[in-house]
């Protein structure tokens, strides 16, 4: 069997670029950037470390001032730091109380101890009534209850906190996740820009270089990942790490070439963000492509070697998945509960009425997704945000051309429905993605709808780049403005059913 070049040897390897395609034939930007011998600089390794300094100098630039300190809301910070102290939960309380699992623990006279909420809290039940951590609610009368304390968990999926580790061993909870955060983002455009160099050196991409860099720019600085990657803060940390996890996945599924390395990615995805269990479909189309497509499995030595794809890709997928379901059943006694039910918000009602996925929340969210627009005023400050942010197609107007491919890629099919099943989940989840000020739930699966604009192979025409430096300029006013400039968004009641 054959194996795929190495990252390494996909950096150092220059591909011959098939004649006679448009695609291929230099565009006035390339033939612009390369009297200034940018082309050059963008080959091999060096290539990478420049897209690298490039973007991670934007992220840290729009930071500005939140380096000072970590955010807020450093909560794998704590997660880390529990773990290196040999605790499940915090030491004593949260330094807020947003988004943090509140366990409340009832000692009984008769000996029994008891955990869930009690009381009700949010959810507007009896003042005697528990909601267990497993199980229907039931009566609890106090007079029953001998004591009664709280415990308080970080309920995010962990991986986030584990290259966290070593940092916060030296600096304990004073950690800055505002600048690993940053640091750690600027990995991700460089990623792309070598995943976006194997698909031309496979033959599946017909980019030059500098089509490329405009590929990765129009991710880095012309998408929600631009404001995402400069806050720190725990929703958006996951987000940026899932990313990685997807472009190395992306890069291990093409052709079936690694599928241990594309189950480990999946496993440690689904302990950042659940969603990118949706990314599985891509290897499982790229397995059977792999083995000469659907007819060739007629032949059994093709039905064997696809069973064994699988099965590498399956290995580190269960080993991932009962060590997640471990960790959550010490936590909460369920081996599917990250703790989220528990978080004592302002909807947390919701949460037991309708769960955590549900069909009532889809209108919410593909309104959020896909049409929900900023408010143009007469005065200042002109223009005003919903905190539910804005559709996709205002912050990455270029996604449009995903629809419109020069050319179908043996990729296309397998690509949207990896989408389309990473999407699912958030578009029924109970959360927009609030507080946001663009879709940041899309980064789920942004790297597959690059990957689309790549295969596609559709000329960057002067107007595609335009919009690249639109998108650029829209996304670095939320990467400055958003949690600093309150001015320039709105929390309306547009939506049902409270602030989400």
């Amino acid at each position: 069997m054959t194996t795929s070049p190495s990252p390494e040897e996909t950096a150092a390897t220059k591909p011959v670029e098939p004649s006679g395609l448009t695609s291929a034939t230099p565009s006035s930007s390339s033939a612009w950037l390369s009297r200034f011998r940018l082309s050059p600089l963008l080959r091999g390794w060096r290539g990478a470390v420049v897209v690298y300094l490039a973007f991670v100098g934007a992220y840290l630039g729009a930071s500005g001032g939140r380096l000072r300190a970590h955010s807020q809301y450093n909560h794998y910070v704590y997660l880390a730091d529990g773990w290196l102290h040999g605790r499940l939960t915090l030491a004593g309380p949260p330094p807020n109380e947003n988004d943090w699992a509140k366990i409340d623990v009832l000692k009984l006279k008769d000996g029994r101890e008891l955990r869930g909420i009690y009381g009700g809290g949010r959810i507007g039940g009896p003042a005697d009534r528990l909601y267990p951590l497993r199980g229907d609610p039931f009566t609890v009368p106090a007079a029953e209850i001998a004591s009664r304390s709280t415990i308080r968990l970080v309920s995010f999926p962990p991986f986030p906190a584990i290259p966290m580790l070593p940092f916060v061993a030296i600096w304990g909870l004073h950690f800055n996740d505002v600048l690993f955060t940053a640091l750690w983002a600027g990995l991700n455009p460089m990623l792309l820009f070598l995943l976006l160099r194997a698909l031309r050196a496979r033959g599946l991409s017909r980019r030059s270089e500098i089509d490329d860099l405009w590929l990765t720019a129009m991710f880095g600085v012309g998408s929600v990942y631009y404001f995402c990657s400069v806050i720190g803060e725990v929703w958006f940390t996951a987000q940026i790490i899932a990313v990685t996890l997807s472009i190395v996945y992306v890069w291990a599924s093409i052709e079936a070439r690694r599928p241990v390395l594309a189950g480990i990615c999946v496993a440690l995805g689904i302990a950042t963000r659940p969603s990118l269990g949706g990314l599985l479909p891509l290897f499982l189309f790229e397995a059977v492509r792999a083995v000469g497509g659907p007819d060739a499995l007629r032949d059994r030595k093709s039905r064997r070697a696809l069973l064994r794809s699988l099965f590498k890709l399956a290995v580190p997928l269960a080993v991932g998945g009962a060590a997640l379901a471990g960790y959550n059943y010490a936590r909460f006694q369920n081996p599917f509960e990250f703790g989220h039910r528990f978080m004592p918000v302002q909807w947390q009602d919701r949460m037991f009425r309708f769960g955590l996925f549900n069909y009532h929340f889809l209108s919410r969210n593909l309104a959020a997704a896909l049409v929900l627009l900023p408010r143009i005023m007469t005065r200042y400050p002109y223009v005003k945000v919903s905190q539910h942010g804005m559709s996709l197609l205002v912050t990455s107007p270029n996604l449009a051309y995903t629809v419109m491919p020069q050319e179908r890629s043996p990729l296309t099919k397998a690509l949207w429905i990896t989408i389309l099943a990473t999407a699912l989940p958030s578009l029924l989840y109970q959360n927009s993605g609030y507080v946001q000020w663009g879709y940041r739930f899309s980064l789920d699966y942004m790297i597959c709808f690059m990957v689309l604009l790549a295969v596609g192979n559709r000329p960057l025409t002067k107007l595609f780049r335009a919009l690249v430096v639109v998108a650029f300029a829209i996304n670095l006013f939320l990467a400055i403005g958003f949690d600093r400039y309150t001015e320039f968004s709105y929390d309306d009641s547009f939506f049902p059913h409270g602030n989400n």
